[in-house]
């Protein structure tokens, strides 16, 4: 071979094992160091316990919601629901949460009806209003607990999903733009990379 085609072989192959050196590029938001997150325990729509702790070892997926929302709430399960069948069997690895920011409303069956609509294994979460407020701060997710009379303002919450890596700790933000694809890659990533 002539010694010009050896080094642009040389070249291209140089080329190619420095890009798969290249460490992972999320497209949620990386939080960089990750964020310890406080543990809690909340009621699901089965009336049974869903402890945060309990759920290490998996990636769990936190969305502050409401079941009477008229946008990003159903918008956001869709995008669950297809991010849940692309990941495949590694969905069996990752928890789809739902902390409802109207409890008052949000019963039990309300959630389970919601959430059937779109995966019965996503869970649904009902905090008490202190619980609730408390959650709100640590998440940043912005929901209105302080409004006036005492009621809520359901519509007034983080539109973002807060991805809980399987050590226990805040890695990722999901904006609402983020596609179900893109979510999927995150997740797989988080995974294999934990």
């Amino acid at each position: 071979m002539k010694p010009i085609v050896l080094r642009l072989l040389a070249t291209i192959a140089a080329l190619v094992l420095v890009g798969c050196g290249q460490p992972y590029q999320y497209t949620g938001t990386e939080l960089n160091p990750p964020k310890p997150v406080a543990d809690f325990t909340l009621t699901d729509q089965h009336g049974q316990p869903f402890q945060l702790s309990a759920q290490r070892g998996n990636v769990t997926l936190l969305y502050f919601g409401y079941t009477n929302c008229p946008d990003f709430c159903p918008t956001t399960m869709g995008d669950w629901k297809q991010v849940k069948q692309q990941l495949g069997s590694d969905a069996e690895k990752v928890r789809f949460a739902l902390i409802s920011v109207d409890p008052q409303r949000d019963t039990e069956q309300a959630l389970k009806q919601y959430l059937d609509r779109f995966d019965p294994s996503f869970v649904g979460l009902r905090p008490t209003p202190e619980q609730l407020e408390q959650l709100s701060r640590e998440y940043g997710a912005g929901v209105d607990t302080n409004a006036q009379h005492g009621a809520l303002d359901p519509a007034r919450h983080s539109s973002y999903v807060y991805v809980i890596d399987p050590a226990g700790q805040l890695r990722l933000l999901f904006s609402h733009d983020v596609q179900p694809q893109q979510m999927a890659d995150d997740i797989r990533h988080l995974l294999r990379s934990s």
